[in-house]
């Protein structure tokens, strides 16, 4: 909380600008950037969304995020929400359930038949989106409102990327994946499936593209030498998880064992009770603080049956049962080898180590600096070579559905900028506010609302979806719960407190203003201000 400021007053000073001359400090209204919209890698203004869903207007909130995130519906169910993880409502009792609220819009949107604002007047230049992923699909989306000529090609059958191939239907849907696709192409953006681009350089001169966005996903999944018998069922977990949207599902036995930590292992496992398999086992080299797979999703699977072998590694896989050996860390955190072995049964053995991007497209293409299996961008996500950009699995980055589509955005405003030979530069931030400079005694206690979640047994034998959604009474409570943080909401508490009637109210959604001939800059507006949207400065006058 900022610190009022005591009161220098010097009697013989002149009267002529009244109190103005007394003041050392003086406040200022400001706004701050609000900690769930600095930790959100799409971009999403949050507390703006969320001021809209607050008044009931939902349509007008969905609008607001879409500006920033063309698939709400879809991120409301696979989005791990950083948001909520910085949110100064947890400073009071529970961060506001941002991905819920988000979640909501999402669906409302599908349900009442919202469709995206028509775009700008075309411009007559051409870009080639490759991959329809989330990076793809936004960066497609977005440069479809500049009103270029979008034409996204990908190789598979489907639209989603790994959205469709490496999350389960129990976590997303595939009507409500394909609802927000489809409205993405009745903007007048070009989805060719079953397209694989084998030469970008080439399939940019045949389409006379005068761009292109790179948002290959990795679909290629690493390997690790087992030694194996010639019975040996070792699978790959991106060709489970892909082999699900066909009609032949995997065939994994009834004891599966998962190799791997992160969520693509907890998802296979997860997959593998629904098919039927009395024992999921994921064997992990590290412990539970280690594991990359978020905690929420551990929790889930440790809920549906799934069991861990913390501490573990696979040596050998031989006819239907595995060699582990148990491992302990070290005092760096890394697992070593102890010797000490065991074997359990598995009628499967399922990798889930990771996965690579197909690069082969990039063949020939000058310029390019290719490290570690991924393409290096500069700052505005364009490659070595003018023109092509790339985005999302294709670049070093935290691989989620979140940060593609802010991938997607970001390159999209640089590609437009390109194409009109310009920069673009993106506006500079407001500092950010921290819960030290609000008053959250204010506010009273609000506990985050909880979603329903589907019963256990049908959670074991079915994919229909784990977590349910908000009813819009429950979606008004929890976006009413949001602080408001760094940004007034017109509470009237400067109003209220000033002794010296200098603040001056303009009206509703107009704020307020200063009356600095009449302020002594005591400091009991920016003391009292509940969301920290006042500063006292030094007064220069």
């Amino acid at each position: 909380m900022e610190k009022p400021f005591a009161i220098t007053l010097d009697v013989g000073s002149s009267l002529q600008n009244l109190t103005g001359s007394w003041r050392t400090y003086k406040p200022v209204y400001l706004d701050r950037l609000p900690p769930c919209n600095a930790g959100c890698p799409a971009g999403e203004n949050i507390q703006g969304w969320l001021f809209h869903s607050e008044s009931g207007d939902y349509e007008k909130a969905w609008r607001s995020l879409v500006d920033n995130n063309p698939l709400p519906a879809v991120m409301g169910r696979v989005c791990y929400h950083p948001c909520e993880s910085v949110c100064n409502r947890g400073n009071v009792d529970q961060p506001v359930g941002i991905n819920a609220v988000e979640r909501f819009l999402g669906d409302e949107a599908l349900k009442q038949g919202w469709k995206f604002d028509p775009p700008l007047e075309a411009t007559g230049k051409r870009v080639l989106v490759v991959g329809a992923g989330p990076s793809g699909l936004s960066a497609a989306y977005q440069l479809a409102r500049f009103g270029h000529a979008v034409e996204i090609h990908e190789a598979g059958p489907y639209a989603g990327g790994m959205m469709r191939f490496g999350i389960p239907k129990y976590r997303l849907p595939r009507d409500i994946l394909d609802a927000e696709v489809q409205r993405i192409c009745d903007m007048g953006v070009k989805l060719k499936l079953n397209t694989k681009v084998d030469s970008i350089e080439k399939s940019m001169k045949e389409g006379k593209f005068d761009a292109a966005f790179l948002a290959v996903g990795a679909h290629i999944a690493k390997r690790t030498m087992i030694p194996a018998g010639d019975a040996s069922h070792i699978v790959d977990a991106v060709s489970v998880l892909r082999s699900m949207e066909g009609e032949e599902k995997p065939m994994l036995g009834r004891r599966v064992v998962v190799y791997g930590g992160g969520n693509t292992a907890i998802d296979v496992a997860r997959t593998a009770k629904r098919l039927g398999a009395t024992e999921a086992i994921i064997v992990y080299r590290r412990n539970r603080e280690k594991m990359p797979a978020h905690d929420f999703e551990v929790e889930e699977a440790l809920e549906e049956g799934v069991m861990i072998k913390w501490l573990s590694t696979i040596k050998q896989a031989g006819d239907n049962e595995l060699t582990v050996e148990k491992m302990e860390l070290d005092e760096s955190g890394f697992p070593q080898p102890t010797g000490e072995y065991e074997t359990i049964e598995a009628d499967s053995l399922v990798l889930a180590l990771g996965q690579d991007v197909d690069l082969s497209l990039l063949e020939g293409v000058n310029g390019l600096n290719i490290k570690d299996g991924v393409v290096e961008v500069d700052k505005n996500m364009m490659t070595g070579s003018p023109g092509i950009f790339a985005g999302g699995d294709m670049v070093p980055s935290e691989r989620t559905v979140t940060v593609a589509v802010g991938h997607g955005k970001k390159a999209a405003r640089n590609i437009n900028a390109y194409l009109n030979g310009t920069t673009y530069n993106p506006p500079e931030k407001h500092e950010l506010i921290t819960v030290d400079k609000m008053n959250t005694w204010y506010y009273s206690d609000a506990p985050q609302t909880v979603r329903p979640t589907l019963d256990i047994i049908r959670r074991q034998s079915t994919f229909e979806e784990v977590l349910g959604g908000l009813d819009e009474s429950n979606a008004l409570f929890e976006a009413r719960r949001c602080l408001s943080c760094g940004n007034c909401f017109e509470c009237d508490n400067c109003y209220g407190v000033c002794p010296d009637n200098a603040v001056e109210k303009l009206g509703p959604g107009m704020r307020f203003k200063f009356k600095y001939d009449y302020c002594k800059g005591c400091g009991l507006c920016s003391a009292e201000c509940p969301c920290g949207a006042i500063k006292m400065v030094p007064d220069q006058a």
